[in-house]
């Protein structure tokens, strides 16, 4: 069935494929989060520990939102690890790392998201579509203030 939503399918597709890179962004920050939730030690055990539920579940919220999104535009949503690593700019955390690491490689999974949202913006707005700039502002607005009070935890 065709789509008629007062976007070209190129413009629509051009939008998913963004969509898609921001989505495989958010779901490996979300599993490093997650991660990073189970393995925190130290003095600051139990403000990271309730700080990075906090973020992986607004990153499960997050997720479904974009996905849903990219399906709204009528192209299937990656969905995999193979398609999420094939596609994201954040690199996966393996082995140990201590809390000042978590805390420095999430705000650069944070700000990685942003840039990604940022770098496809121009052609979200060529498009006047404005659902997925409002998705892509609210995303932008979460992981700059995120950045930012992780970031604050890494002040001496």
């Amino acid at each position: 069935m065709s789509i008629n939503i007062g976007m070209s399918e190129a413009q629509r597709k051009t939008i998913a494929e963004g969509l898609a890179k921001v989505l495989a962004d958010s779901y490996t920050l979300y599993l490093k989060t997650h991660k990073f939730h189970w393995n925190v030690e130290g003095p600051m055990f139990r403000t990271l520990h309730l700080m990075f539920e906090e973020q992986y579940t607004e990153l499960a919220t997050a997720v479904d939102e974009i996905a849903e999104r990219i399906r709204a535009l009528g192209f299937p949503a990656p969905g995999s690890y193979s398609e999420f690593a094939a596609l994201t700019s954040i690199k996966e955390c393996n082995g140990k790392t201590d809390a000042l690491t978590m805390i420095q490689e999430l705000v650069d999974g944070q700000e990685t998201v942003v840039r990604t949202c940022r770098a496809f913006f121009p052609a979200v707005d060529e498009a006047n579509d404005e659902a997925t700039a409002d998705l892509l502002t609210t995303r932008m607005q979460t992981h700059e203030k995120t950045a930012w009070m992780l970031r604050a935890l890494l002040e001496k």
